[in-house]
């Protein structure tokens, strides 16, 4: 179910056990093959396909699709709301449906700068009400083994309109992506530098990184079912009852 079609009444009337799902993204650049939208499109189309798969257990909100991306600013028409202002935002989302008797939460984030914003505006909400149940996780680690086997080119995980976001664009939205201008692009330092906070265009030159020309529509819907299984399994796994069990 879908909270943005529905009436006030439909959602009064719902099991309030309903996994609350929570999409963000981003507006921001994404070289110039891809649109600056892609992170939202992604994860509203994930959500919007856990819906289809399990919409008696769901209730999924609007993207949240001003994301913390700071370090993209250097790129044109990038926007950007500050950390504090995102995790405002996103508690704002959550803590409004609590106010209507909802718990269980699951934001499924499509990009990378949002991963901690994300984390700590739930651990501040948990600490808040811990009756609540709270989780957030990235689309694209539901599936890690599915897109390391996709993947042609030496990097194997989910960058920045790379191989593998440039494949989820041509699967879900092939007349966005501008597939005259895809180039391979991304610098790797050359010395240990791990724990290093980077600004976008310090690592790219055009605003993408990996191997994008090797995308392909095929590899794009084996990913994005792949992630989808994943979310939807989780939701189950939520709505059922988290159980925990001794480790020894």
């Amino acid at each position: 179910m879908k909270l943005a079609e529905m009436t006030w009444q439909e959602v009064d009337a719902l099991d309030r056990d309903t996994v609350v799902v929570i999409p963000t993204g981003s507006l921001e650049q994404h070289g110039p093959f891809l649109p600056l939208f892609t992170d939202s499109l992604i994860a509203t189309a994930v959500c919007d396909a856990v819906d289809a798969a399990v919409s008696d257990l769901v209730l999924v909100t609007p993207c949240q699709w001003l994301g913390a991306s700071g370090h993209h600013m250097a790129f044109a028409g990038t926007l950007t709301a500050t950390m504090s202002g995102y995790m405002g935002a996103l508690s704002a989302t959550v803590n409004g449906l609590v106010k209507h008797g909802f718990y269980r939460f699951l934001v499924v984030n499509a990009h990378g700068g949002n991963n901690e914003p994300n984390g700590v505006a739930l651990r501040m909400l948990k600490e808040a009400n811990p009756a609540l149940t709270l989780g957030h996780r990235g689309y694209y680690q539901y599936a890690p083994e599915v897109i390391e086997a996709q993947m042609e080119g030496s990097v194997k995980t989910i960058q920045h309109a790379c191989e593998a976001e440039v494949s989820l664009m041509m699967h879900l939205h092939p007349d966005k992506v501008r597939t005259e201008k895809i180039r391979d692009d991304g610098l790797r330092s050359a010395t240990s530098s791990a724990s290093l906070v980077k600004m976008w265009d310090e690592v790219s030159e055009e605003g993408s990184f990996g191997f994008a020309k090797l995308g392909t529509s095929a590899k794009g819907k084996a990913i994005f079912d792949a992630c989808v299984a994943g979310v939807v399994d989780e939701v189950r796994s939520i709505h059922g009852g988290i159980v925990y069990t001794g480790i020894f």
